[in-house]
């Protein structure tokens, strides 16, 4: 038995009585059965249906139908907090390279075997059938489940579509799965064929960050990813020192337990963490090229880039007096609070035994100084200037730079005091 949410019952119980039969499919049983959070995401086909703009007309007395996803063949719905995709069951044939080369066939009359053997594995082929309360599981998937084996629903079919690799590589690491063999040598033999390069890179980069934000243990994933060869598409991982790379993994998995569950700045850590192991003769040229394999995403290269930049100025203050001015230099470079937990990473990778005393000695001042998360905002300004009589001019970058610069050496640190400096600077 699994239990969903009872608002749904209104919608499978007119579905029923139009003789069509819901049945939910795919992650929402999955994680029920391993007893997991499951997402407010739940996926329906519809049996016993002729056609998808009926299908549509029956879910439209309930809620306004995204007509979004037709397209698609799905009819979204947003029933309060719940995302719902509702189909018909469907068959597929490869017609052409890629992830979308698939002709696809709705049909309502399809029986759920046929159906599901479309689906990537095992697990994610249960349904559970709504209106006779029982699972459905022609391919063995609870057992799979129980002995904690990820299978290909077909194996076949698995080959025909090149994303399903990553998604073997991330459903693996998010379950801590072991592969089944056949499963195993298929995908190699997919890599080898250079089938990643028929996928967009924004594709590719979805499958890679739901390894590194659903997975207790990235590193799991990122060692299938080199045994199945797909570092000769990712060269960058490629050339990392063994020793490093361990290390690399080390501290992608204690960055797991520190997430902040903010998808943009985990997924920023974690790729910070990745491109801080490439050389630092070549950390530049190796981190645009690594990041750009995955994204268009300027402003998260940008950010990388100068987390790796900054990436030891925390661990540098170790065994220092913590000055003030040391921690305002490093706050106009970087964020002090997402370095910090670069560092905590880092510091728990090497198995030490004591707390992270340092991070939270830094964090705390940072937090007084007003800069755990930005630089300093800087004390004098233009308009001081102006009223001192100064013509605007473009000396007053250089003024202002200067002045900015005495401020985080700690020589004033409030407005009077600055002006005060400011008096004797022009003077000089």
């Amino acid at each position: 038995m699994i239990d969903y949410p009872n608002k749904l019952n209104k919608i499978f119980d007119k579905l029923n009585s139009l003789n069509a039969t819901p049945i939910i499919i795919g992650g929402y049983v999955r994680d029920k059965l391993l007893q997991i959070p499951t997402s407010k995401d739940i996926d329906i086909e519809v049996y016993h249906i002729s056609s998808l703009e009926k299908l549509e007309k029956i879910l439209s007395q309930f809620a306004k139908v995204n007509s979004v996803g037709k397209s698609f063949g799905v009819c979204k719905l947003q029933l309060d907090d719940l995302e719902l995709d509702f189909s018909l069951p469907r068959s597929d044939s490869k017609t052409a390279s890629g992830h979308k080369g698939f002709k696809v066939q709705y049909n309502g009359n399809l029986d759920f075997k046929t159906a599901a053997s479309r689906r990537d594995f095992t697990i994610n082929s249960i349904g559970f059938d709504t209106i006779a309360k029982k699972l459905i599981d022609p391919f063995g998937g609870q057992n799979d489940l129980k002995n904690k084996i990820l299978r290909a629903t077909d194996i076949d079919k698995f080959s025909q579509d090149p994303l399903r690799v990553l998604r073997a590589v991330q459903f693996y690491a998010r379950f801590d799965l072991s592969i089944d063999k056949k499963l195993l040598t298929v995908c190699k033999k997919m890599v080898a064929e250079n089938v990643l390069s028929e996928l967009s890179k924004e594709r590719i980069f979805q499958e890679i960050k739901k390894l590194l934000l659903k997975s207790t243990h990235p590193s799991k994933g990122f060692i299938l990813l080199k045994e199945l060869g797909t570092f000769d598409h990712f060269h960058e991982l490629q050339d990392i020192d063994e020793s490093q790379w361990e290390h690399t993994l080390r501290v992608l998995d204690e960055m797991a337990k520190l997430r902040t569950n903010n998808e943009k700045t985990d997924t920023l850590l974690m790729l910070c963490i990745l491109c801080h192991s490439f050389e630092n003769t070549t950390h530049y040229t190796k981190t645009k090229s690594f990041i750009q394999k995955l994204t268009n995403e300027n402003e998260l290269l940008k950010q990388v880039i100068n987390l790796v930049e900054n990436y030891n100025a925390i661990t540098a203050l170790e065994g220092k007096n913590i000055e003030d001015a040391a921690l305002y230099k490093i706050a106009q470079k970087s964020n002090i609070e997402k370095l910090l937990l670069i560092s905590e990473a880092e510091y728990l990778a090497e198995e030490k035994n004591e707390e992270f005393t340092l991070g939270k000695m830094i964090k705390k001042r940072a937090k007084e100084l007003h800069i755990l998360t930005q630089k300093a905002p800087p004390l004098l300004q233009g308009k001081d200037l102006i009223q001192l009589n100064l013509e605007p001019s473009k000396r007053f970058s250089h003024i202002l730079d200067d002045a900015y610069t005495a401020q985080i050496e700690g020589r004033f640190s409030s407005h009077e005091d600055a002006l005060e400096w400011l008096k004797s600077y022009l003077l000089l």
